[in-house]
């Protein structure tokens, strides 16, 4: 989640009281029984109701959250969340200027979707595009002085909305916990070995 560039980028629902008798309905990988002990080495590893009340109330929390961000930068600056974490990105970058393979892997996303992304911030003047010499395949994205301005004026107020969505509701502890945790499910999910599938490499 980006909260400030430079210039500057819950409850859940109560756990079941017995877990439900039947198979989950896909996406939400729910148990139709608390494991037992000594089951089959090929039968799925249900979630328990603990786990199934931390999974769900974390896909709810992720879910409201992307949507308040994306509603209050449409509001006050014309695009969605993802297009505001690019730009502070480059706003961060050394000349305000990054390879478009690197931008891609910062935002985790899709060399595709990336494309398409700095094609509408390039129409909004935002954004520039330049080949890049040592590299006939490869181009940098470029922050623009008008993209500078933009992610000038629309910092605080998106700062302040991610301020009060997430940090004034957790206490200090909170807070380190949910960092460390957060490392650690992304740092699983971005295998180093050769052939990973990963969204920027596709």
């Amino acid at each position: 989640m980006n909260t400030a560039p430079t210039p500057a980028s819950s409850a859940g629902p109560e756990a079941p009281a017995e877990p439900p008798t039947q198979p989950p309905t896909p996406p939400t990988p729910a148990a139709p029984e608390a494991p037992a002990a000594g089951h089959a080495p090929d039968e799925p590893r249900w979630l328990t109701a603990g786990e199934q009340f931390v999974w769900r109330s974390y896909i709810e929390a992720a879910t409201l959250l992307e949507d308040h961000l994306d509603r209050q930068l449409q509001r006050d600056a014309g695009m969605p969340h993802v297009y505001y974490g690019l730009l502070v990105k480059l706003a961060e970058s050394p000349r305000r200027r990054l390879r478009m393979t690197e931008l891609a892997k910062y935002a985790k996303i899709t060399r595709s979707r990336l494309s398409h992304a700095v094609a509408r911030l390039e129409k909004n003047g935002w954004v520039r595009r330049e080949d890049c010499p040592s590299d006939k395949r490869g181009q940098f994205a470029i922050l623009t002085e008008e993209g500078y301005e933009v992610l000038r004026r629309t910092a605080p107020g998106h700062v302040n909305a991610v301020r009060q969505a997430v940090f004034d509701r957790l206490t200090p502890q909170q807070q380190e916990s949910l960092g460390e945790i957060m490392r650690i499910v992304a740092e699983g999910l971005q295998p180093s070995e050769a052939g990973a599938d990963l969204p920027w490499l596709r």
